[in-house]
């Protein structure tokens, strides 16, 4: 039987990937909220959505679906705000009857995901985040290998993600950092995921470089030695990228070998929406080492390279 989906954040970059995760399993997208109205796409996916720009009318009529014995209640939320918003329309969700689908980050600040499990645990809902990487093929397969390797042995690894982006970036809610959680949090958080679910849990952490545009530094992990990039600075691409016209650039090496994990990197939603539906998916735990990573990352003292700095990070020192 399909579910009813309400959706928070409609005019985002993510949010048409929701819709069609939505559609695409078979189920309903009744109702939509943004305060921009730029949600064209609606007609492409559902065009019957109802769509409010307020998120109290919003909140209203999907409290209504869920009072109204004659209508039929929301199930989930798909959670596609701002990320300082998330924490406060992941409680919405719970508060009116439905479990969360949040975009990450689940919350910007790692002890927030107390509050919210502790609201969780008196809903008859369920809180789940968009870990889309973990279910990308090669990356699975990359686990298996890493987990059969003998206790003690650890990899090189080198991270880098580089992503042009333009003024309009520093300008939108993603460059003030109280609402985005700087760099390393609205880009980076996939990838200390990524890393941490990969060679197990952060040992160290040191951070080499930390601006509006770029970040760099180093992790030891339980089984590696991480030295990682991130940056929206078109500056930064590999002439071979910026030469032939390309504006990203993804890169994870061990031990000096290319792991290739673009193909399918933005058709996972789906998979995560057949996770969630089948009982699966990942809740608040598993959301918590990122965060609190990328908390560490914010805020530990600036240090200099012990060993060679990361091949991008020359430049910049």
């Amino acid at each position: 039987m399909p579910h009813d989906f309400a959706l928070i954040g409609a005019a985002g970059y993510i949010a048409p990937r929701h819709m069609k995760a939505i559609r695409d399993t078979g189920n309903r997208l009744v109702a939509a909220v943004d305060p921009s109205d730029n949600v064209g796409v609606l007609d492409s996916y559902f065009p019957g959505c109802r769509f409010f720009t307020e998120v109290e009318r919003f909140d209203r009529h999907v409290e209504k679906l869920r009072r109204n014995p004659d209508l039929s209640p929301v199930s989930y939320v798909s959670i596609c705000s701002p990320n300082y918003l998330h924490d406060a329309h992941t409680r919405l969700a719970l508060r009116v009857g439905a479990s969360a689908i949040c975009e990450k980050p689940l919350v910007i600040s790692p002890w927030n995901l107390d509050q919210l499990a502790e609201i969780e645990a008196d809903s008859p809902g369920r809180v789940y985040t968009v870990l889309q990487l973990r279910l990308l093929p090669s990356l699975i397969e990359l686990k298996k290998r890493i987990d059969a390797t003998p206790a003690g042995e650890v990899v090189d690894v080198d991270l880098t993600y580089i992503t042009r982006r333009g003024p309009w970036y520093h300008v939108s809610w993603k460059g003030r950092p109280e609402r985005s959680g700087t760099l390393a949090m609205n880009i980076g958080i996939h990838f200390f995921d990524l890393l941490q679910w990969l060679f197990g849990p952060s040992v160290e952490n040191h951070v080499h470089l930390r601006e509006l545009d770029k970040f760099a530094g180093t992790l030891r992990l339980e089984k590696a030695r991480v030295r990682w990039f991130l940056s929206i600075d078109a500056a930064d691409l590999p002439a071979s990228v910026a030469d032939a016209g390309g504006y990203a650039y993804r890169s994870i090496t061990l031990d000096g070998t290319e792991m290739e994990f673009s193909t399918g990197f933005t058709d996972l939603h789906t998979r995560v929406y057949e996770d969630i539906l089948a009982g699966r998916g990942y809740g608040l735990e598993e959301a918590r080492a990122a965060i609190a990573l990328v908390h560490d990352v914010r805020n530990v003292e600036l240090s200099t390279p012990a060993g060679a700095p990361h091949p991008s990070l020359e430049r910049h020192l």
